[in-house]
């Protein structure tokens, strides 16, 4: 089902991209386990509209990497 939506929303958003939806999804895991639940989707979305800002090949996963570098930085959540 995830892969069908995903088909559906980059096509009504006119995106033509492979990528791989489980580095997003780990990527979005490490931001809601290291800051905050809803910084998973903000995140997500930073990520992206850096690597469409830079436009270059590897993009995304240079900013998938600064961002998991920086979860993993991020202090402890509060209990």
């Amino acid at each position: 089902m995830l892969d069908d939506w995903t088909r559906e929303v980059a096509a009504a958003l006119g995106v033509d991209l492979a990528f791989d939806k489980d580095t997003v999804l780990d990527l979005a895991g490490d931001a809601a386990r290291a800051v905050v639940r809803p910084a998973a989707p903000i995140t997500t979305f930073l990520v992206g509209y850096a690597a469409a800002l830079d436009g270059t090949e590897g993009a995304l996963d240079r900013a998938v990497a600064t961002a998991r570098a920086l979860a993993a930085q991020w202090p402890a959540p509060e209990s």
